[in-house]
C-alpha cells in the first residue's frame, strides 16, 4: 500500500502520533518536531515562548502545569496539523493591518510568528527578559482585548484554546487536576458538590475555563 493511497502520509502519521502522545501526557522529552515541515517548525526561541506562556495560562500549583506537561510541543503540533481550524484561511473582512504580515499564501495565519510578535510589541522589547509578573500582566492584558465582546478576530483565541486543550487531555489534566471516574460507572443522579471541589474530566460543562 502507498504511503498516501488513504490520505494520509508518513508525516501525517507521525505527526498524528506525536499529537496523541502529547495528550496522554506522553513527556515532551519523548516526542520529537522532527516530522514537521520547515514552514511549521518553530524557532528555539518560539519553542520557549509557547512553553513559557502555556504556563501563564496554566501555572503549577499543587498539580503540574502546563510546561511540564509539554503544553507548548502540543500547540506546536496542533498548529501546524490545522487543528481547531488554525490552517483554514482566513476571511479577507477580519484581516486588520497588524494580522497582514502573519497570513500564509494559502490564507491561513502563522500563529506562532504572530504570537512572538505581539508579545514582544507589548513588551517593548523581548518578553521573554521580562519578570514573570509582567509576563503575566502583559498576557492578561492581551487576553482581555481578544476575549472582550465584539471583539476584532485575535489568533490568541485559537492559541488559548489549544493550550486548554492540550492541558486537560493530558494525563495530568483529567485525572489529577480534574477528577477521573472511570466510565461505566455506578448511576448516581445527584452528586453533592463542595466549595473547592474538583470538576470532573468525564463532565465538560462543569470545567471553568476562564
Amino acid at each position: 500500500m502507498s504511503g498516501t493511497s488513504s490520505g494520509w502520509t508518513r508525516r501525517d502519521f507521525a505527526g498524528g502520533a506525536a499529537l496523541f502522545a502529547l495528550a496522554l501526557g506522553i513527556p515532551a522529552a519523548a516526542v520529537k518536531l522532527t516530522d514537521l515541515d520547515a514552514a511549521d517548525a518553530p524557532s528555539d526561541r518560539q519553542r520557549k515562548l509557547i512553553a513559557e506562556v502555556s504556563e501563564l495560562v496554566i501555572p503549577k500549583t499543587d498539580t503540574p502545569g502546563a510546561a511540564e506537561v509539554g503544553v507548548g510541543d502540543f500547540v506546536i503540533l496542533a498548529l501546524a496539523h490545522g487543528l481547531s481550524g488554525t490552517r483554514d484561511p482566513v476571511a479577507t473582512g477580519v484581516i486588520t493591518p497588524a494580522l497582514a504580515p502573519f497570513r500564509r499564501r494559502d490564507g491561513s495565519l502563522s500563529h506562532l510568528d504572530w504570537l512572538e510578535s505581539r508579545l514582544d510589541h507589548a513588551a517593548g522589547g523581548d518578553f521573554l527578559r521580562r519578570g514573570q509578573d509582567e509576563q503575566l500582566r502583559l498576557l492578561t492584558a492581551i487576553d482581555g482585548e481578544a476575549m472582550a465582546r465584539g471583539a476584532e478576530y485575535s489568533p490568541w483565541v485559537a492559541i488559548k484554546g489549544l493550550i486548554l486543550t492540550g492541558y486537560y487531555t493530558s494525563e495530568v489534566g483529567g485525572s489529577q487536576e480534574l477528577r477521573y471516574e472511570l466510565v461505566p460507572g455506578k448511576w448516581e443522579p445527584d452528586i453533592p458538590i463542595q466549595p473547592g471541589d474538583r470538576a470532573f474530566s468525564s463532565d465538560w460543562t462543569a470545567v471553568d475555563f476562564g
